[in-house]
């Protein structure tokens, strides 16, 4: 790329910074006209906090009404039917926060249209609807828009072990597993949430929505002109890239150039699921380019570390499957199968006894299978950069997660016991804080005259759960011990705290799913079942936390009241943990042998619980014949200790050589991101990286206030726009209602091969 010579350490430290004092009340930065003369560019998390994102507060603006509730409960059994459903489908549909926010602010604002405000309609129509109704809406929604691990664990005991825990015991396990990481995510809002370090780039998009919706300056409808406008435009362009043409998933000129070269279509090819690499593939669809990460919120330290794990991503998978290192040619380029000698895919099923453990001597028949060399990289690059963020944080954010462990201290214990009200509902929440600090996150300071909810809450939520959990993983036959629950829930905790922090800061967010499989496999050898209940409680609480403070973060840029937030997570996920049940057990009564047969139907699918199922069997029956030490993959678990001292050599070239700014990067990102491009889709790299650098570098530096006041508005019409056309498409004509209409086959759809027209690789 052009820009990959520029140092953007360098350029930045030139640059003019912001003084927050100068600009910190909204109203000057809204009145601020569109000249950038006087406006210095966002060097840190706290400028972006303080001048994207309004800190105005309106104390009387209520959250707490009928409307509000309706419209939430509403979309909760929508997103929590809907993400069951897909779960036993062949597509996928998600139902991301930017669609729920904005199909709750149609709905909110119907209501407030349409029913009058007499009477007894007046309930339901109380007052203009607000930012703080639209958050509580959107947060107890998304809390129930997924499907929980738990009914994955509980649809692989239905399907394939033949155990059907009873229904009281499902559902407490759901509720368990879902709010054990919310009680341990809670317990870390001093280090997680409040400071203004933790910035949540992810949200950034969504909030300045709100933003912009809900103020009536001048400044703002300028803002809502340009998000409406870009949310049409990217709405009717993406049925061009995800339906009639879609070769502008990943336009890759070599290809074109030589289409018949198996070669050229793993390193150039990518338009369609592990095709290849996509180097220099162009991507022309949002869908692909933002896919969970939008490039334009993601900042540019953390992106840049991104962009260096990507390029030596290539480099090493090049070099592993052509060097044919781990026999990676006998295998696919990129997979997450295991694989038999030849080639052909193992039938994890022949090497289980009657009780679904694995024998020895069944093992010993079949042999020991394989990984495709890339997912070999994957697996140990991951372990490499969860071992790195340990070290990574303790040398440079040390003074950022102290508070993590300061109450462990003699004076620290003294004083939670002193402050503990065991009576939880008589909490006041009222906080300590002083309100002149001016360390405090702004945002958090407008939060103070609300009462919050507290850490007694937390504390009751996670000993509810611990309890609840262990009485569980006996009556549902899990085979997990309880004193392998309570190593998960440790693992779980030190998780939350580091990798919690790293996605706080960064916006990116490290699947350790793989991870807490190999231990469980080194704990528990030779048993799937407690592999699944392992990482239930051990990784899904970390996924489960994350999104708590996540949405707490939402909360606290909108100053939604905490025990609101608080209220309508837990409502949500209760409420979408029984609809998960309820569908789960109608479908498996009714499709069970669809969901056992490999094949499925255009309908349903059991190719989700069957990858969870074959992924416990390998590792919590194979761990240690493939990881241990002397074994075939060992350098996988070598990594984990390797990465701890990745970050030291950075550290040490800091404090000789400062100019060579190594402070920059983060290398936990760097070391996960070599094993990136895995699996799935890789055309919309070259584009993500691209999009990136403009808005992240070249608007921020050069264009700054153009950059404040509309990027993240406009980043957030791209998301929002496209994520309603998709949805709509999935149902209209890719399937999701049970038939698919492709479009019919021309050049620029090539239904019959890659729609990059690189050459089709037989596997």
């Amino acid at each position: 790329m052009s820009h990959s010579g520029v140092n953007p350490a360098d350029f930045e430290k030139q640059l003019e910074p912001l003084d927050e004092k100068q600009i910190l009340k909204e109203a000057e930065v809204e009145s601020a006209d569109d000249s950038d003369s006087n406006f210095g560019v966002l060097q840190n998390e706290r400028d972006v906090a303080t001048h994207v994102i309004s800190i105005h507060d309106d104390p009387t603006l209520n959250p707490w009404t009928v409307r509000a509730f309706v419209i939430g409960i509403g979309l909760s059994a929508f997103g929590g039917v809907l993400a069951e459903i897909y779960y036993f489908k062949p597509q996928t549909v998600l139902v991301s926060t930017m669609f729920l926010a904005i199909i709750s602010y149609v709905l909110g604002m119907a209501m407030e249209t349409v029913i009058p405000r007499h009477g007894f309609f007046r309930y339901l129509n109380p007052h203009p609807f607000n930012k703080k109704e639209n958050a509580f809406i959107v947060i107890m929604a998304s809390a129930a828009a997924n499907s929980a691990l738990g009914t994955e664990v509980l649809a692989v005991q239905r399907l394939y072990y033949n155990i059907t825990p009873n229904p009281g015991a499902s559902i407490f396990l759901l509720f368990s597993s879902q709010l054990l990481g919310y009680g341990i995510g809670g317990l870390f809002r001093s280090v997680l949430l409040y400071p203004s370090k933790m910035l949540y780039p992810g949200v950034l998009p969504l909030v300045s929505m709100f933003d912009a919706l809900y103020k009536d300056s001048a400044a703002s409808k300028k803002k809502l002109k340009l998000f409406w406008i870009a949310f049409f435009v990217i709405f009717f362009w993406e049925i061009l890239p995800e339906w009639m043409f879609p070769l502008l998933t990943g336009f890759s000129i070599f290809c074109l150039a030589n289409p018949k070269s198996t070669d050229f279509t793993r390193v150039f090819g990518g338009s369609n699921g592990n095709e290849g690499l996509g180097l220099l593939s162009l991507c022309f669809d949002w869908q692909f380019i933002s896919g969970g990460t939008n490039p334009m919120a993601i900042p540019l330290r953390a992106q840049f570390s991104n962009f260096i794990g990507y390029i030596l991503c290539m480099v090493v998978f090049v070099a592993v499957y052509y060097k044919n290192i781990w026999e990676s040619k006998s295998f696919p380029f990129l997979s997450q199968e295991l694989f038999y000698a030849n080639g052909t895919v193992y039938n994890q099923l022949l090497i289980l006894n009657e009780n679904l453990e694995v024998d020895q001597t069944l093992l010993a028949q079949q042999g020991l299978p394989f990984y495709a060399g890339t997912w070999v990289v994957q697996l140990l690059t991951t372990n490499l950069g969860m071992a790195a963020t340990f070290t990574h944080l303790m040398i440079w954010n040390y003074d950022d997660m102290k508070n993590a462990w300061n109450w462990c201290t003699p004076s620290g214990i003294k004083h939670i016991y002193n402050n503990f009200n065991w009576r939880f509902w008589q909490d006041d929440g009222m906080r300590e804080e002083r309100q002149d600090d001016e360390t405090l996150d702004p945002h958090y300071r407008e939060m103070l005259k609300y009462p919050d909810a507290p850490n007694s809450w937390y504390i009751v939520t996670l000993i509810i759960s611990i309890i609840i959990a262990l009485v569980i993983i006996y009556k549902t036959d899990s085979t997990l011990p309880w004193w392998g629950f309570l190593i998960a829930v440790l693992l779980a905790t030190v998780s939350i705290l580091f990798f919690g922090t790293l996605y706080a800061i960064t916006g990116l967010g490290f699947i350790i799913q793989p991870f807490i499989q190999m231990i469980g496999g080194f704990i528990h050898p030779g048993k799937p079942m407690a592999n699944m209940y392992f990482v239930l409680f051990g990784y899904n609480s970390v996924t489960q936390a994350q999104l708590l403070l996540r949405d707490l973060k939402i909360a606290q840029y909108t100053k939604l009241p905490p025990r609101a937030a608080y209220t309508a997570q837990i409502i949500g996920t209760l409420f979408g943990c029984v609809l998960n049940f309820i569908l789960m057990n109608s479908i498996i009564d009714n499709q069970r042998e669809i969901l056992l047969s490999v094949e499925g139907t255009n309908i349903w699918s059991g190719q989700q619980p069957q990858q969870y199922n074959s992924q416990a069997i390998a590792w919590g029956g194979l761990s240690h014949e493939l990881f241990a030490i002397g074994k075939r993959y060992q350098f996988v678990a070598w990594a984990y200790l390797i990465g701890f001292l990745v970050p030291v050599p950075f550290w040490i070239m800091y404090k000789f050589w400062p100019k060579l700014r190594t402070d920059y990067l983060y290398t936990p990102v760097i070391c996960y991101y070599i094993g990136w491009l895995c699996v799935g889709i890789n055309s919309s790299i070259f584009s993500y990286f691209s999009i990136a650098w403009i808005s992240q570098w070249w608007l921020r530096t050069r264009y700054p206030h153009w950059f404040a006041k509309y990027n993240y508005i406009l980043a957030a019409a791209l998301d929002g726009g496209t994520q309603v056309m998709v949805f709509i498409l999935s149902f209209a004509v890719q399937g999701a209602s049970g038939d698919s209409h492709l479009f019919p086959q021309w050049w620029g759809a090539n239904q019959n091969g890659n729609y990059d027209r690189c050459a089709v690789i037989d596997t």
